[in-house]
């Protein structure tokens, strides 16, 4: 009797063992076990390319791991994972997921917090409020070209037919050469300068010269500046922050290496 109990517990602690083993792991694979743990890595992996991990996808994510584990043992079985290019691959990619892991637990560990992203709107602010203005150019390579062109704007040439064929601007070029509303300090100076100088519906009577040529400037408009409201930038501000303290952290590294 005392042996037949024996002989049943060491049974059930088998069954027992074998369930765990299968918890843990999703298939064995000529003898050898498949971890679980992997499918959820390559769930993480899906995770983190913005794709959802649906329930029909958990099927597919296992057939791809014990596909991989086939293909893997095939390899090694050939003595692929014993040559120079083998070695060196996965030396880079071993390289590249440490990287991605020290700045994901640099980024967890320094958050831009909502103080900072309210400090750097406030600078956006200030450097921004005022006067927007709405403009229009004609850029050109020669003053003698500019001049020519605002001889011709005298006598009734249309300013927007110019610039669409005659501007070296691409992008304000073929929009007639308008600008869309702009603060004055995001242009050089000597546009900022003839810009406010000018009245509303005007042309510089003179070419203004700067480091891309001469321009030829029109003023459209002027209205208060229209600032997006901080909830409506926010992320865009969180993300630019995250990006600058990324650049220091890995400018601090590089300062602090010693390279020979």
């Amino acid at each position: 009797m005392k042996k037949h109990i024996l002989s049943a517990l060491a049974a059930a602690a088998l069954l027992s063992a074998a369930s765990v083993s299968m918890a843990q792991n999703i298939a064995i694979v000529n003898g050898k076990a498949v971890p679980k743990a992997r499918v959820d890595a390559l769930a993480e992996q899906v995770k983190r390319s913005g794709r959802p991990v649906t329930p029909e996808m958990q099927g597919q994510l296992k057939e791809e791991i014990i596909a991989r584990e086939i293909f893997v043992q095939e390899a090694q079985a050939r003595g692929l994972d014993a040559t120079d290019d083998y070695k060196n691959q996965l030396d880079l990619t071993r390289q590249s997921i440490l990287i991605r892991e020290l700045f994901s637990d640099f980024q967890k560990k320094n958050p831009v917090t909502d103080e900072e992203i309210k400090a750097e709107y406030d600078k956006f602010a200030a450097a921004n409020a005022g006067k927007e203005y709405r403009a229009r150019h004609i850029l050109v390579e020669k003053e003698d070209q500019a001049k020519a062109i605002i001889a011709r704007l005298k006598k009734g040439a249309k300013f927007e037919d110019i610039a669409k064929k005659e501007s070296k601007d691409p992008g304000s070029g073929a929009n007639g050469g308008d600008l869309d509303w702009a603060n004055p300090s995001n242009y050089v100076k000597e546009f900022s300068d003839a810009l406010v100088a000018l009245a509303k519906g005007k042309t510089t009577e003179t070419p203004v010269k700067s480091q891309f040529g001469y321009h030829i400037i029109r003023l459209e408009d002027i209205r208060e500046s229209q600032l997006p409201k901080l909830d409506e930038v926010k992320p865009q501000i969180a993300q630019q922050l995250q990006q600058q303290k990324m650049s220091k952290f890995q400018e601090d590294l590089r300062a602090k290496a010693k390279v020979e």
